[in-house]
């Protein structure tokens, strides 16, 4: 009975990490059907983001679909931005530390912008300089 008792502790343990990865399962499976409409798409546990076209839509993810999506146009947007610990970085020199990463886009409108959270600066890194390359080619196509 005592051994039993030992064993309880790590059962719960075994039952809580099942739990969670079901979860985790189910909001990745919502992402898969969700990333179908977008030409390239991310998804971490903070944040997805799809671009299709001048379009980029964003938000957070849960076990059905994202929420509190939104969209803006790239034609709004003036410049992009990597963030890590609130400091832009240089994209071509990623740092390999940091706590908070977010893609920052700056819009036309002045005192507007917004951050979309990452977990891994590569990543950002590598959607910022994407992004820069459709904002050049919008600038010079005129639309």
């Amino acid at each position: 009975m005592e051994r039993g008792l030992l064993w309880l502790p790590l059962l719960a343990i075994f039952i809580g990490l099942a739990w969670q990865g079901a979860k985790e399962y189910q909001k990745v499976e919502a992402y898969r059907h969700w990333a179908e409409q977008f030409e390239r798409a991310k998804y971490d546990i903070l944040a997805v983001i799809g671009q299709k076209g001048d379009e980029i839509t964003w938000g957070k993810p849960t076990k059905e679909e994202p929420v509190d999506l939104q969209t803006f146009s790239l034609f709004d947007v003036s410049k992009v931005i990597v963030l890590v610990d609130e400091e832009e970085i240089d994209i071509e020199n990623i740092p390999t530390k940091g706590r908070a990463i977010a893609l920052q886009f700056f819009f036309t409108q002045p005192d507007n912008s917004v951050q979309i959270p990452f977990t891994e600066i590569p990543l950002a890194a590598e959607w910022c300089k994407f992004l820069q390359g459709e904002l050049q080619r919008l600038q010079k196509t005129g639309g």
